[in-house]
């Protein structure tokens, strides 16, 4: 299992010094969600702060936009360093379009669905796709209780288009990491099991070896 530690349960106040502790303790992805406070009720951080992260780590940046408008922001994160970037489905903005910004720019295009969206909604986009994004509790907040019921989206997503990848996030630790991996999961986002591990490398080793 691939594991991508979520900025959004780091200290802000050391965000550099955080970067670096999850890339010596292994991560495989660095997940960090982009919140506008409008498409869902939480303000976090933008591309000038992703920027200031970069020089602090190789690992590819896993940028999830959870914001209303995400096209005309496009070039800002690519700016910054992003080298994933998923957006939702139920934004404003046109998925086609947005998804020809993101390869225009360089980057891989992902795109997130919230747990009441069907996995068959992103059908008509999957071929463009590097990785689709099931939530697996509602977006806005960390620290919320794993959904079980999304993996049935991840075995669909699968089914359709086994070369995607398929990356949840919510509610992950070393008990749900393995229903992920049954399901055919690719890469879990992991916060809080992560950042407030007495030793984060461990924790994250530990998701690693979630076997399907």
């Amino acid at each position: 299992m691939l594991i991508a530690p979520s900025m959004l349960s780091s200290d802000f106040a050391h965000l550099g010094s955080e970067v670096e502790k999850i890339t010596e303790g292994g991560a495989d992805f660095i997940h960090l969600d982009v919140m506008d406070g409008a498409f869902v009720p939480n303000l976090t951080f933008g591309a000038p702060v992703i920027k200031a992260m970069r020089p602090y780590t190789r690992v590819p940046f896993d940028v999830h936009l959870m914001i209303e408008h995400p096209l005309k922001y496009i070039p800002d994160f690519i700016d910054a360093g992003a080298d994933v970037i998923s957006f939702h489905l139920e934004s404003a903005d046109d998925p086609a379009e947005t998804v020809g910004a993101i390869l225009a720019g360089g980057a891989k295009p992902a795109l997130a669905i919230k747990p009441g969206t069907p996995a068959k909604a992103v059908f008509p986009y999957l071929d463009k796709l590097f990785l689709v994004l099931v939530m697996t509790v509602e977006p806005g907040f960390g620290g919320q209780s794993f959904m079980p019921g999304m993996m049935e989206k991840v075995r669909a997503l699968k089914e359709r288009r086994p070369a995607v990848l398929v990356e949840v996030d919510g509610g992950i630790n070393p008990e749900t990491v393995v229903q992920c991996a049954d399901a055919g999961v690719d890469i879990c986002v992991a916060g809080t099991s992560v950042f407030r591990a007495e030793n984060p490398a461990a924790a994250i080793a530990a998701l690693q070896a979630a076997k399907r």
